[in-house]
Formats: structure tokens, sequence, C-alpha cells
């Protein structure tokens, strides 16, 4: 007959280190915590640790169940192909990361595929797999960048698995009530519900989505509870006007001139100048004026600035910031606000009907050109001014002393993004034939894509010429990493005179021509995938 021991007590808080302590003292020296003597306590001893590792493998306390979750909502969206599906399979079992570093080879890197993916999907309006979803979720906790993509993707039924999975939160958070629907337009009632009650994330996004909808509708929801705001909450809810800016807005904005918030007033003042008829603008423009105009007196047409000698209270409840940063002088700052926030139409009158063009040729006076252009190129982007941007910008194969030269890559890709989407491309496309490819990388980014064919064919040839050349290989990768997800498939069969590996010229970098043979290969073999991913979708 098996001999069993006595039950052994459930041990309390800090047991399980009391155990370990008297088993490696042993049980001759060391009492077990309930005591138990003699020849039973090393039985005991493994007793209670069984015990308690069971216990604490389990996790947690027995407790009554819970009720049954209801089903997971239908989705009515067509399902995916099922090459596509097996693709999409393949690109969440990638990870970063898994190649250990070093070079890349010739494989492409599929979790970089995966937005674009994304995106192709969405737009031919298929629903996901149910058995993709948590990879999904996963990957968009992971990726903020991924998130708005992979959440429209995955639909009503990733917002049922969020609930039961806390690691999940964000995608509630991503949805208006944690939900897959916005209330209508007729549900005022759940609506205001939703915007008194909810968490301030929800509360963005339902203002978020009601403005893109109906403008007003939103600003009047927004009214209704100003007043009661936190200042930092305001400032978030006050950002979400910038959608469907109108000249209905003026009033509320105004009102919030003088809120008791510096950065409520700032942003306030902010969209205000961006409405080229508001009276904030007006009174810009008037003070703008009076510092730059043209010097009569001298032979050649020369601007010259006179910056304000004071910021006064009016100037301040506008939106001028006083105080200026370390190392920037005040008076250059309060003029770069008053030029940045001025309507751009204000210049053609105020400097004799010039054109923008006209006007960003003129020499300035006493080293004031840097301060006027870059406060310019801020009113463009502002503004959304595509005429003055494409003088800031000037030709692409302007040499640095002048025209784009005169501004940073940062300012001329910001410049780049008020132009349509063609000329955008053909601007970079001439910058990289004029000036190469080593600083080009975040005008590329502006792009759209896939890429243009001017610009594509700008890219390639010169990468060609970089390799030719025998440039350092490894400092084209971040370029050569936008060509493999930007590029137009259709240039592929373009790229197959570029996957030998070239003769190294004498002062080359060692193994640099495999270096680029690789990078080419994989190019090559990014784009085909690329194209093959759009065959699957289309269900080819």
């Amino acid at each position: 007959m098996m001999r069993t021991s006595a039950p052994v007590a459930a041990p309390g808080p800090g047991a399980w280190e009391e155990l370990v302590t008297t088993a490696l003292l042993g049980t001759d020296r060391r009492a077990l915590p309930a005591g138990v003597p003699g020849g039973r306590a090393p039985s005991a001893l493994l007793d209670a640790a069984a015990v308690d590792t069971v216990r604490r493998r389990a996790g947690l306390r027995a407790a009554p169940a819970r009720e049954r979750p209801e089903p997971a909502p239908e989705d009515p969206r067509p399902a995916l192909p099922e090459a596509a599906a097996r693709r999409l399979a393949m690109l969440l079992a990638d990870r970063p990361g898994a190649g250990g570093g070093g070079r890349r080879g010739t494989a492409p890197d599929l979790i970089e595929l995966l937005p674009q993916w994304l995106a192709m999907a969405n737009a031919h309006g298929y629903a996901a797999p149910p058995e993709t979803l948590p990879a999904l979720l996963d990957a968009a906790r992971a990726r903020t960048d991924l998130r708005p993509a992979a959440l429209a993707f995955a639909g009503p039924r990733a917002l049922w698995l969020a609930r039961l999975n806390p690691d999940w939160r964000f995608a509630l958070r991503a949805a208006p009530g944690g939900s897959a629907a916005l209330p209508g337009p007729e549900d005022t009632d759940r609506i205001r519900q939703l915007w008194e009650e909810g968490l301030f994330a929800e509360r963005v996004a339902l203002l978020a989505a009601i403005r893109s909808r109906r403008p007003a509708a939103a600003r009047e929801l927004l009214a209704a509870t100003w007043a009661t705001e936190r200042a930092e909450d305001r400032l978030m809810f006050l950002d979400s006007l910038r959608t469907g800016l109108g000249p209905d807005d003026e009033p509320f904005l105004e009102q919030a001139l003088t809120d008791r918030s510096r950065n409520v007033r700032a942003t306030a003042a902010e969209l205000l100048s961006a409405l080229p008829g508001s009276a904030l603008a007006a009174r810009m423009a008037e003070r703008a004026a009076a510092c730059v105009a043209v010097d009569p007196l001298r032979g050649t047409p020369t601007l010259v600035v006179e910056a304000p000698h004071a910021c006064d209270p009016g100037m301040e409840r506008d939106g001028v910031v006083p105080k200026a940063p370390a190392g920037r002088g005040e008076r250059s700052w309060w003029l770069g606000q008053l030029l940045e926030a001025a309507p751009l139409g204000t210049w053609s009158a105020r400097l004799g009907g010039r054109t923008p063009q006209e006007i960003v040729a003129l020499p300035v006076a006493d080293d004031w050109q840097g301060e006027l252009h870059a406060a310019w190129c801020r009113a463009a982007v502002r503004q959304k001014d595509a005429q003055w941007a494409r003088a800031l910008l000037g030709t692409p194969a302007a040499p640095e002393a002048g025209g784009p030269g005169a501004l940073s890559l940062a300012e001329r890709a910001k410049l780049l993004g008020t132009l349509g989407a063609a000329e955008r491309a053909e601007w970079v496309a001439g910058f990289i034939a004029a000036h190469g490819l080593s600083e080009a990388f975040q005008l590329l980014g502006v792009c759209a894509v896939p890429w243009a064919a001017p610009l594509g064919r700008a890219v390639v040839d010169a990468l060609n010429i970089a390799r030719d050349a025998g440039s350092y290989p490894w400092s084209f990768s971040g370029v050569m990493g936008l060509a493999e997800r930007c590029l137009d498939p259709a240039e592929a069969n373009r790229l197959d005179g570029l996957l030998a590996v070239p003769d190294e010229p004498e002062d080359a970098s060692p193994g640099a021509g495999g270096y680029w043979a690789e990078a080419f290969q994989r190019l090559v073999t990014t784009l085909r995938l690329r194209s093959a991913m759009a065959e699957e979708l289309r269900g080819g």
C-alpha cells in the first residue's frame, strides 16, 4: 500500500524563500515553517515545495468562471486571395534583426515591405484572415507607423480581440469608444456622451473623425466644453482644427488668442495666420510690411530690413513669443515670427508689384537674407503657397551660392511638400542629376511612392555612377533601402546590367564591388517581389 504524506497547509507570503533557505541549510539545521519535526521533515519539505511550485506556475487563484465573451463581429469585406494570404503570413513571420547584423546579402527585407502590402490590401478592401489578427496586432504594437494601416486592415475583430488582451489596448485607444464605427451624424446623444465621458484619447479621436466629415460640428462640440478643459487638452483639441481649416473657424480662434495658456495662444495664432483673409493675418501683414522695403537710393534695387525694436502687447496677443531662444537675437526672433505669419500676398504690392521669383532674387542688405528667406519659407509651408515655394527652391541645378543653397535640406523638403507629386519628383530628379545622392536622402523622403519614372532613373543612374567611381558603398545604404521600397517595380528589368561584380578602381574600398553587386541584386529581387505582391492582391 502506497504511503501518502499528510496534507500540507498553504504557504503564506514569502513561503517560497523560506523553503529555499531550509533546503539549502538542511532540515536538521532549520525547521520547516510549519514546524514539522524529525524524520518527516525532508519529505514534508518536498511536498510543500511541490504545492507551492504548482501554485506559482498557475499564476492565478481559483475563482468563479467569467461570463463567456460575446462572439466576434462579422467582417463583411471580401476575403484575401489565397496567395496573398500566404504572403501576409510570410511578412508577419519576419522579424527585425533576424539576420544578426552585418551585410544584408541579397534577400529582401520583408518587414519593410509590410507597410506597402497593407496599403495595397486596404486599397482593395480586403478583410484580414482571422488567424493573422494576433500577429497583426503584435506588429502594430511594436511599430506605431504601422498602426493606422494595420488596424484598418484588421477590422472590427481586432478590436474584439484587443478587449481580451491588455497588450493590445492601444487598438481601443485608436478607435473612438473602442468600437469599429463612429456614431452616425444623427446619433447626437451618443456623440455627446462619448465627448463628455470618454477617455482623453477617445475624445481626441472622436473630434478628429468628426472634423474630417463635418468641420462645423466638431468646432461646436469643442466650444461647448472649452472653458472646462485642461490647458494641455485644449492644445491637443485645438490642433485638430487644422483639418478643414476655414474662415468659419476665425471667431473661435480669435477667442482662443486670449487663452491663459501661452501654447494655446500660439497655436491659435498659427492657425489664424494660415487664413490669409483673417483679421490676425491683416495685423501681421501691416507689422511685417513696416519691416521690409526696397531701398530707392541704391543703384541696384535692394531689400532693406528694419527689425522690430520691441514686442508690444498686441504682438504678444497675436502669437509672437517675446523671449528669444538662447543664442538668438531678440529683434531677429520677432522679425521672423512676423514674416512667417504675414500673408505672402502682402509682398507683391509692398515691393513694387514684383513676382515671388523677382522678390527672392533681390539682394538683401546687412546680411538679413538668410533670416528673410527662412521666414518666407516657413510662411510658404504654412500657407501652402506653391508659387512662393518654387521661387524659394529655385532651379534644382542652382549652385550652393544661391537658389536652393540658401535654404537647408529640411527647409527644401518642406517646400517640396507644397508642390504636386509630379513636379516634386521632377525637381528632386534634377537635384540628383546636378548634385548626386549625398544630400538627396531627405528630399527623396517627401516624394510620392512609387517614384515617377524620371526620379527612379535619376536615382539608379546616380547609384551606378557612385559604383563606377569606387565610392564607399555603405554610405549609400539608406538610399538603396529607399529604392527597394519606392522604385516602380517595372524598373527591375533595367537593372539587370548592374548585377555583375564591377572591376574595382585602385582607390576603391576593399570589397566594394561585391557589396554593390549584392545591393543591386537585393534591389532587383525586392522589386520583383513587390510586383508579385501586387499581382497576388489582384487575385492573379
